[in-house]
């Protein structure tokens, strides 16, 4: 079954693995998931599996090469905090 999570909510999807789980084994487990970004939508299967780690050792590890390696607007406009206003 498809699912779209947000991205602030991406951590709880990344706990239902068990670690240390390989990069292709990981993108393999997201292959339905859809991130939904500040500015569209991106495949987490996809998205893992062109991450140069080979193994991740911890939902934590995978989480910081999730948002490594997103695009700057991914996550909003830069500058900005949803506190703001």
């Amino acid at each position: 079954m498809a699912r779209e999570v947000k991205l602030n909510h991406v951590e709880s999807v990344l706990r239902e693995l068990s670690y240390p789980i390989s990069r292709e084994d990981a993108a393999e487990r997201f292959d339905d998931v859809t991130l939904v970004l500040a500015e569209g939508e991106k495949n987490l299967g996809e998205h893992v599996s062109q991450m140069s780690d080979a193994e991740f050792e911890s939902a934590d590890d995978l989480e910081n090469e999730v948002f490594n390696n997103l695009p700057r607007r991914a996550v909003g406009e830069p500058y900005q905090s949803e506190g703001e206003g």
